[in-house]
């Protein structure tokens, strides 16, 4: 399944994975009732026979649907469905609004900051990271990465309570990069975003580091207002071939 330009505003096609498309098909579920409040969802394996899916990409799709707080995950018991809306997703310990609202009021004066205080060695450090980030092909890698650029950045502003700040939301931060990346296709913008950031640090300039850095963090809103607010499918979501899922020599679904 593609993406049509229509839906990207023009952009190149993105291919939905098979996770996205298990994700939209379970939230399209919970969103028309099809589950109540309270109910337990099928087991993994009975979901992963009717949806032809390995369990891994099954189990991507029910965490993301925890972090959406559409449901939760009970040991032993199994998954139930806790709303049939999505409100604010949780990255950790923090909902994503709160998370937000303290980005633009930490990181966006600690860019202007580091673009006036800044050294070499930051930059050569933020030019290393920023080449290894536009190679790099895994997610779990990109979004390692991706935090440390946020800290390094922090680190260039020459207060330590401002890196202090950022480690405290570190593992927050890295979960929500993920979940963006995963369902919204967030890497290649989001290393354009970072490369602005430190070509106005290479300038010193404040005013440009400002902006830089408030554009990503309003695409990162965006992107994120654009997940959570996607429409109700009153149809279910085609599945794309696993191609990790089990054969049906192996014990898999028969076609």
């Amino acid at each position: 399944m593609n993406l049509s330009d229509s839906q990207t505003g023009g952009a190149v096609p993105r291919r939905v994975s098979a996770m996205e498309a298990v994700l939209s098909h379970l939230r399209g579920a919970i969103e028309r009732g099809d589950y109540a409040i309270g109910e337990k969802l099928p087991s993994e394996a009975e979901l992963c026979r009717r949806l032809e899916v390995s369990r891994p990409v099954l189990r991507e799709a029910l965490r993301a649907l925890q972090v959406m707080g559409l449901t939760a995950s009970r040991t032993g018991k199994g998954t139930f469905v806790l709303a049939h809306t999505v409100e604010d997703p949780t990255f950790g310990d923090y909902v994503a609004s709160d998370l937000l609202e303290v980005r633009r009021h930490v990181e966006i004066p600690v860019a202007g900051y580091a673009a006036l205080r800044r050294t070499p060695e930051n930059l050569d450090h933020l030019a290393h990271l920023l080449d290894r980030m536009e190679r790099e092909t895994d997610t779990t890698a990109w979004v390692a990465m991706d935090t440390l650029f946020h800290l390094t950045v922090a680190e260039a502003a020459q207060n330590p309570v401002f890196r202090r700040v950022i480690e405290e939301i570190r593992d927050a931060l890295a979960r929500q990069s993920a979940f963006l990346n995963e369902l919204g296709g967030r890497r290649e913008q989001s290393n354009r975003e970072h490369r602005a950031i430190v070509e106005a640090l290479i300038d010193r300039s404040e005013h440009d580091a400002v902006e830089a850095m408030s554009h990503h963090l309003d695409r990162v809103e965006t992107t994120l207002t654009d997940i959570v607010r996607t429409p109700r499918t009153d149809t279910p979501t085609q599945i794309p071939t696993d191609s990790t899922a089990p054969s049906p020599s192996e014990g898999g679904p028969q076609a």
